[in-house]
């Protein structure tokens, strides 16, 4: 079985939002709402800064807390990919995983139950990429089989020094940022 994840060339990324409008368009998420999003970060100190654009969404974790947290086992992992999902009509709303969720990568959809990233997994089982990806100018987001070591995936982390968000969270996330 595969563990899909995704990789983000930080270097490449100019924040542009065509991941954005992509998700929003394939997966038809609605007026007010995101599934991701462009974050930037400076760090340093003038006048050595150095700013880091991101392509941010659910980490699609190996050990998601929103999953373990969720009364109505409506948030759960798929057999593709360990792609994390939730079954919209067992969801009750709840919030927990909102909270669980150390990302914020979860929202409550105006039908009542909780939505997210999902890798666009009605594409990805017919052999496409997810829509950001698909759609991003500048190539900056690679999507593959992590386990895989001849993967696009494995072999940018294998060659460039890469990152994930909050790793002290424990929740092992399947998204890398290249640097």
């Amino acid at each position: 079985m595969a563990r899909y994840g995704m990789v983000i060339d930080t270097l490449k990324c100019v924040g542009c939002m065509d991941c954005v409008v992509a998700c929003k368009t394939e997966n038809e998420v609605p007026i007010g709402y995101n599934r991701d999003w462009i974050s930037y970060e400076t760090t340093g100190k003038f006048p050595s800064l150095h700013q880091e654009i991101r392509s941010e969404r659910c980490n699609q974790c190996d050990n998601p807390p929103c999953v373990y947290c969720c009364p109505c086992g409506a948030s759960h992992i798929s057999e593709t990919g360990g792609i994390v999902l939730v079954y919209e009509d067992k969801c009750s709303g709840c919030k927990a995983c909102m909270a669980a969720c150390p990302y914020g990568a979860r929202y409550i959809h105006p039908e009542g139950f909780a939505s997210k990233c999902t890798f666009c997994i009605h594409r990805v089982e017919t052999g496409e990429l997810p829509a950001c990806v698909s759609v991003c100018p500048t190539y900056c987001m690679s999507f593959g089989d992590l386990d895989d070591p001849q993967s696009d995936v494995s072999k940018l982390l294998a060659s460039r020094s890469n990152h994930s968000l909050i790793p002290e969270a424990g929740t092992k996330p399947q998204i890398y940022y290249l640097t």
